[in-house]
């Protein structure tokens, strides 16, 4: 581990391994991002082992060796969605510290020293950037770069359009107590709002997935059975033997369009569709390959 940990230090450029670490920091995964990367290549490296060994033994195809790389989709996918949890739990958490702030703002303490006196007594991943920008400024950079720093970090557009407008007021010297508790009741509505949007589409989004992940990867893979039947009888033709590369095309292109269209539908916004897209372009493919490969074998006894 630790010799593949030098290898991989001497040869990613730092940038890289910075942006890594950022990506993992967005979704609450502490980890080294050397330790990490080096995880993933033993873990595909055992699987494709494992793989080669059950090709010999049981005949199977050597396409097989592709499915350890899925560890990585499937890693990235993890990431994006403890983001988007993380996320939900600071939009969550917003209103409430927005209420305690405006109160400890009214008792008569200053704007840096409320911050602090709450997320001392707190927890939870908006407490945790609080924490964080209250040591930025400790160690001498400017506020207003602290909080915007912070307000980046939370990747909300809700919480930064709400955020900003606290800072901007701070500026102006004007009396922040009633702006922050009337901020608070505003978020809190929103929340309510989006969370109702999602209950209402959630029966559209459970179909959406269903086909993507069953109906499709299954209705295609017996297509494929069919094709690889009718080719051991000996009655090929060009439709049959292109019969598998397009069922095989269509399970990934119709599940990485089902995850667009989920984004879409959730969030309005087509890229926050990609963290669907590839958990069920995956999972789509390992079932129709488990069933393309496999279940014909059950047909057959």
């Amino acid at each position: 581990m630790n010799v593949l940990d030098n290898f991989l230090e001497e040869n990613i450029p730092e940038k890289h391994l910075i942006k890594l670490q950022d990506f993992l920091l967005s979704g609450g995964i502490i980890i080294n991002p050397l330790q990490l990367l080096s995880l993933l290549i033993i873990a595909i490296f055992s699987f494709e082992v494992i793989l080669l060994i059950l090709i010999n033994l049981l005949n199977l195809d050597f396409i097989s060796l592709i499915l350890p790389f899925f560890i990585i989709p499937l890693f990235i996918s993890y990431t994006l969605i403890k983001k988007e949890q993380r996320i939900n739990e600071i939009e969550k958490e917003s209103p409430d510290f927005l209420r305690r702030f405006s109160s400890v703002l009214r008792v008569g303490l200053s704007f840096e020293n409320a911050m602090e006196n709450i997320s001392s007594y707190s927890s939870g991943s908006l407490y945790d950037e609080i924490k964080r920008t209250i040591l930025e400024i400790k160690m001498g950079k400017n506020f207003d770069e602290a909080w915007n720093s912070f307000v980046i970090r939370l990747n909300s557009k809700e919480l930064k359009r709400a955020f900003t407008i606290i800072l901007e007021g701070r500026k102006s010297g004007t009396s922040l107590a009633g702006v922050i508790e009337d901020i608070s009741n505003d978020l809190r509505v929103m929340m309510i709002l989006k969370r109702e949007r999602r209950s209402a589409v959630m029966m559209a989004i459970m179909f959406l997935v269903i086909s993507a992940i069953i109906a499709c990867p299954f209705s295609l893979g017996m297509v494929s059975i069919y094709s690889k039947f009718m080719s051991n009888l000996g009655r090929t033709s060009e439709l049959i033997s292109t019969a598998v590369i397009a069922a095989e095309s269509y399970v990934i292109i119709h599940s990485i369009l089902v995850g667009f269209i989920i984004g879409l539908v959730l969030y309005g916004d087509l890229k926050k569709g990609l963290k669907f897209s590839i958990p069920l372009t995956t999972i789509a493919y390992l079932i129709f390959y488990l069933i393309s490969n496999f279940a014909g074998n059950f047909l057959l006894y």
